[in-house]
């Protein structure tokens, strides 16, 4: 706009032309010519002045309106401006806080890693503590295993072996050994050698038959051999023999002593024998040397049994002891056949487990040999 109004202060010369006042020579009119010329410049002045007025107010209020442009879009650049700031600084919040948080994460993670690696080390530590215990074990059986081998191999009807039969010894020899402890590593429950019959026992002076079902379920048992109890010939023994010869007047620690006996992990030994120190726990549930802990009777306890590895010891009377006996001889010998060691026939296998049932039900009634 000042442009444009330079450029029309630049073109005023041009718009009206000055005449000259004195008239001509031979001209007659040349008073009325200079008024008229007088007045048209009048006119045309007033109206240079009236178009650089209007100019000028044109001007003033274009700067006006410029200024207020300038000063609105000035308030929104600080306005903007502003919430750049207040955004810019919420963003550094938020980057502290993920930053410590990065910290904290990665501390952790350290820390559990740490710890895992410590956590492995000590199960490795023990994994190797217990497979050395294992091959320990291995070894003890294997060496336990081919003594067995020999003694079961070498023992016939025929010719049977003293060391598995000392009934056969003189009155002298024939001799219980001092104790009933057993190896806990061990395949067998063995307690004494009088309770190791391996081999039928010759009978002369009395007459036997076999019976047809139970004949039938050993036989159908001899040939896929198990420990497991639902099959017909071990669930039945356990209804009539086993069940009743470890029912004692304490159940709960009759239910011990059958499950330590299934597992073979029940130790007996001689009470004068002690060697490990006893825990003690209440009277009522170790009994003592004049009081049984399954029958809860007063009876002189000569052996006591440890169930596992727990290091608790019951007092037990001989009768009870004679009762255990024979359910571990059954089991011992039902787990040679298991493990391939009994090779006999069919039926002499079938007339020792019917031998090894005997002592179970006399041994509930009450009948027990002298030396227990």
């Amino acid at each position: 706009s000042q442009a444009s109004f330079e450029e029309d202060g630049q073109k005023q010369p041009a718009v009206g032309h000055w005449k000259p006042l004195m008239p001509s020579k031979g001209s007659k009119e040349e008073p009325e010519t200079g008024c008229q010329d007088a007045g048209g410049v009048d006119e045309t002045q007033s109206t240079e002045q009236l178009n650089v007025s209007r100019l000028r107010s044109s001007s003033v209020e274009i700067r006006e309106k410029g200024s207020e442009f300038l000063k609105e879009e000035l308030h929104k650049a600080q306005k903007e401006l502003k919430l750049k700031d207040k955004e810019c600084e919420r963003l550094s919040k938020v980057r502290e806080q993920l930053e410590q948080e990065l910290e904290e994460l990665t501390a952790s993670l350290f820390e559990e890693a740490h710890k895992m690696v410590r956590e492995a080390n000590t199960k490795q530590a023990a994994s190797e503590k217990q497979l050395r215990e294992a091959r320990g074990k291995i070894d003890m059986l294997q060496a336990e295993v081919t003594a067995l081998k020999t003694l079961v191999i070498t023992s016939t009807p025929s010719s049977p072996n003293r060391e598995l039969h000392p009934q056969l010894q003189s009155p002298s020899k024939a001799v219980f050994r001092k104790g009933h402890g057993r190896n806990k590593s061990t395949s067998s429950a063995m307690f004494s050698a009088a309770s190791q019959n391996v081999t039928p026992e010759p009978v002369s002076l009395e007459c036997k038959e076999v019976d047809s079902i139970l004949f039938a379920e050993f036989q159908a048992w001899k040939e896929s051999p198990t420990l497991d109890k639902s099959c017909s010939f071990l669930d039945r023994i356990y209804r009539e023999d086993v069940g009743p010869c470890l029912d004692f007047t304490k159940q709960e620690l009759s239910e011990l002593v059958r499950v330590a006996v299934e597992q073979n992990t029940l130790t007996i030994e001689p009470v004068a024998s002690q060697t490990l120190p006893v825990i003690k726990v209440s009277a009522e549930e170790c009994g003592g040397p004049k009081k049984c802990a399954l029958s809860g009777l007063p009876r002189t306890c000569k052996h006591r049994i440890m169930l596992g590895d727990s290091g608790n010891y019951y007092y037990i009377s001989p009768s009870c002891r004679a009762r255990i006996t024979a359910v571990c001889n059954f089991f011992t010998y039902i787990r040679y056949i298991q493990q391939g060691l009994v090779r006999q026939d069919v039926e002499l296998m079938y007339w020792e487990v019917m031998r090894l049932r005997r002592e179970m039900s006399l041994a509930k009634l009450g009948f027990y040999p002298n030396d227990m």
